[in-house]
């Protein structure tokens, strides 16, 4: 079983709610990934979603598409990212890790090979925005045989059906997508966040996370009054892009750190 069921049981049972930040592996170098991983669990990570940079990245804003050419442009590849979760994993045996990406490197990867080579390295779960459920039960079968979460994304657009379909091929939690664009947009309306979450975690029987669009510790306390789990990955990105040389992790504990405060601060209250 992966790390991330118990992770949600014990935020569950002390009332708070999942804080999963993402980063993309090799960004702003990849000497920069591990120290940037530690500096998430410092400000308060619960679980990281480590982002497979891809050179056609179709569900990421500018933002995130910037991260990963320049992780590409250090020669990042899947194999490399594999290698980064099992160096963390040495030292950091409690955080759940998640790697999200595209469908391409792992196909060009081998979908068996990389199920083996994901496990080995300690990740628990694997989000590939492009496999729709209905199209890789080979994959997921695989996924679960290594006891890793496959994770699906939902959308405001998303049908009954394609609820059901999720429902049973995915495990861990699912990610609802907050709005109709890519990663980074502003147009967070919570209102219909609100509304929506509840009935499709009684329709999906899992942890919902909600992403897309948050940026600050306000529209986070909001989604975590609703949702499971709340996932920031931009707004990060940014801090790294705009902090002075070797700065990067200290911002990035301080913006997550203050996240987290008004996330807890706002569901107790």
């Amino acid at each position: 079983m992966s790390r991330i069921p118990a992770t949600f049981a014990r935020l569950k049972a002390q009332g708070r709610k999942a804080l999963i930040p993402f980063i993309t592996a090799g960004d702003p170098e990849p000497g920069a990934t591990l120290p940037l991983m530690r500096a998430l669990v410092a400000g308060g990570a619960d679980i990281i979603e480590l982002g497979v940079p891809f050179s056609d990245p179709m569900a990421d804003g500018p933002t995130i598409q910037r991260a990963s050419e320049r992780a590409l442009s250090y020669g990042m590849s899947l194999r490399t990212v594999l290698a980064l979760a099992a160096q963390f994993r040495k030292e950091d045996a409690a955080t759940p890790l998640v790697l999200m990406g595209y469908a391409n490197p792992i196909e060009a990867f081998g979908i068996a090979e990389f199920a083996a080579a994901a496990a080995a390295a300690g990740v628990d779960g694997v989000l590939v925005v492009d496999y729709p459920p209905e199209q890789c039960g080979e994959f997921t079968a695989l996924l679960k045989r290594h006891a890793l979460d496959p994770i699906f994304l939902l959308a405001p657009t998303s049908t009954e059906k394609r609820c059901a379909e999720v429902a049973q091929a995915g495990s861990g939690y699912i990610y609802y997508v907050a709005l109709k664009g890519v990663t980074g947009a502003s147009n967070l309306d919570l209102d219909e966040v609100s509304r929506r979450i509840p009935a499709i975690r009684q329709k999906i029987g899992m942890p919902v996370g909600v992403g897309f669009g948050i940026r600050d510790g306000v529209s986070a306390a909001r989604v975590a009054a609703v949702a499971d789990a709340v996932v920031i990955g931009s707004r990060i990105i940014e801090e790294i892009e705009q902090a002075p040389s070797g700065q990067a992790p200290q911002r990035v504990t301080a913006l997550l750190a203050g996240i987290r405060k008004a996330m807890d601060e706002g569901v107790k209250s």
